[in-house]
């Protein structure tokens, strides 16, 4: 079974690193970087408490509370919703533009209503707490200066302590921009 999520990065390792957009596919939207360590150490936690919900589920429901098991399975697949919306959560690109994707809430800015995609030195949030440091974002500015919520940061879920991993996605980022935006 292919999993196209891990082969974001491949294109790299084969040494094509003169290829900047190294998809066949630039219709689909795709995160050109792999999910960091934090952020799927983050999604399996809930996935193995998932799993013990589920069988606490099983267990009350042969005891007979059929309300108190459907709670259970209710919290159980709450969890396994929140794991899986965990591995969404990034920047993703396409031929039509690029995708913020946050825990709750998605935004899409086509490629032609972008000014420039760049990656500024700012205080950005570590691992999304309140706390910020120094550390590189990736900005997309929309047409008219409007700058939208940093794309990734290397201080976040999929950069933290992977500096070389940080700029190859960002570099990624940047050339589909260059490549996508007109004007």
């Amino acid at each position: 079974m292919p999993l196209p999520f891990l082969t974001a990065d491949r294109a790299f390792d084969a040494g094509a690193e003169d290829i900047a957009l190294p998809f066949d596919d630039h219709d689909s939207w795709r995160r050109p970087y792999r999910p960091g360590p934090w952020r799927v150490s983050a999604a399996a936690t809930l996935l193995l408490l998932a799993s013990f919900v589920l069988l606490a589920a099983m267990v009350i429901s042969f005891a007979g509370s059929l309300s108190g098991a459907t709670a259970c399975f209710a919290l159980a697949g709450v969890a396994i919703i929140c794991a899986l919306r965990l591995l969404r959560v990034g920047a993703w690109v396409s031929r039509h533009g690029v995708r913020r994707v946050g825990f709750l809430r998605t935004t899409t800015v086509p490629w032609d209503r972008t000014e420039s995609v760049r990656t500024v030195q700012q205080p950005v949030r570590w691992l999304g707490f309140p706390r910020t440091v120094q550390g590189q974002a990736l900005i997309v500015v929309r047409r008219g200066g409007e700058a939208l919520p940093p794309l990734v940061t290397d201080h976040n879920a999929d950069f933290l302590a992977r500096a070389e991993a940080f700029e190859r996605a960002t570099d990624t980022i940047e050339a589909w921009g260059d490549e996508y935006r007109t004007g």
